[in-house]
């Protein structure tokens, strides 16, 4: 009888010995010779990406229009400077530490340290309004309020922020003056040994009322942004202070104010920018002083842009040059603001995809 052929070493009863290359062949009618062994990690092979595709324009495009924006700003930067340059040359003051206004005189002197301290005061007495109302309506609607009455008066707050300033202006020069002027009398009657209500008038257009002007356009801004903000508070940490047995209140000022703080700061900034670049309400409700009073309600103050729309109409080559250097100081201020209102935003984790 011929020899048995002798079996793989690791064969088993059921196995011939055969690979599995020579089984897959045997048992689907495919030579082995013809066989290919499968990609590693199973499926087929993805497909190689194209070159020029549509997430490649969409990424390209992206990129150009957020560098299209840097440029823009570049650019102004440097109209600004180069048109600001001669004028600040042919000053007989200093820039930043004179009062008065002359630009177009014949040995002009100017400067812009009335118009910025005009500016940043009416902007702050404005925040000091608006912050604590906004936020006791954003805290009003994001938690206490019914949904079906938050939702509608959400709604009006906001259209505030789409009426034109000539509107607020207007309405203030010629309905807001006289309950103002009434309260600047009172407050000078009963405080006018603090220095901001000193004075023996006369009383109206003043930076309290611009103020309170600016206060009214900047409140939707703040509400908006803060009432998000705190509507973003995690359930959980809202449901674990309750359940600790806090009150309505103290959960609001342990689990939401601290968690929206940086929020709320961001969205007061941001309202800050607004209120610096105001020019036609300011026009329209100030008294259009050049000096450094903290006074509050005697007629006067003034402000960069509404120096700028004032008198650019009749300003000659230097005038206008001027102008545009207090344009260019107003624009500095607001660029520092949005920069630092973004840098708030940006510094904690979960404010960066409502940033963006």
């Amino acid at each position: 009888m011929g020899d048995i052929p002798s079996r793989s070493v690791n064969a088993t009863a059921g196995d011939l010995g055969m690979t599995p290359r020579h089984a897959r062949g045997a048992g689907s009618g495919v030579s082995p010779s013809s066989y290919e062994e499968p990609p590693v990690g199973g499926g087929d092979v993805l497909p190689k990406k194209a070159r020029f595709s549509m997430e490649t324009g969409f990424r390209a495009l992206s990129t150009a229009s957020g560098a299209m924006v840097l440029v823009i700003i570049v650019a102004i930067a440097i109209f600004l400077i180069s048109k600001a340059i001669p004028a600040i040359q042919a000053d007989n003051g200093n820039f930043l530490t004179e009062k008065t206004w002359f630009p177009n005189d014949t040995e002009p002197v100017f400067g812009i340290a009335a118009l910025a301290f005009g500016t940043l005061l009416s902007s702050v007495l404005a925040l000091i309004v608006a912050v604590p109302i906004a936020l006791g309506i954003a805290l009003f609607l994001s938690h206490y309020a019914p949904k079906r009455f938050a939702t509608p008066l959400g709604f009006v707050i906001d259209l505030l922020a789409a009426v034109p300033s000539v509107v607020f202006g207007l309405w203030g020069r010629d309905v807001f003056q006289q309950p103002v002027r009434e309260f600047s009398v009172w407050l000078n009657h009963y405080f006018g040994w603090l220095p901001i209500f000193g004075g023996e008038g006369p009383f109206g257009q003043s930076i309290m009322l611009g103020g309170l002007v600016l206060a009214i356009m900047v409140l939707p801004i703040v509400t908006s942004l803060s009432r998000e903000v705190f509507q973003q508070t995690p359930g959980m940490n809202e449901e674990a202070a309750l359940a600790l047995g806090a009150t309505k209140w103290e959960m609001i000022r342990t689990a939401v104010l601290p968690y929206g703080k940086p929020g709320v700061i961001a969205a007061v900034m941001l309202g800050l920018g607004r209120a610096l670049g105001e020019t036609i309400a300011l026009a329209l409700t100030l008294g259009i002083t050049f000096n450094i009073s903290f006074n509050l309600i005697q007629t006067g103050g003034n402000s960069i842009a509404a120096n700028i729309a004032n008198t650019f109409g009749e300003a000659n080559e230097t005038g206008r040059g001027a102008l545009i250097a207090s344009g260019l100081v107003l624009f500095a201020i607001t660029l520092v603001v949005n920069m630092t209102a973004r840098a708030i935003i940006y510094r904690r984790r979960e404010f960066r995809d409502s940033a963006a």
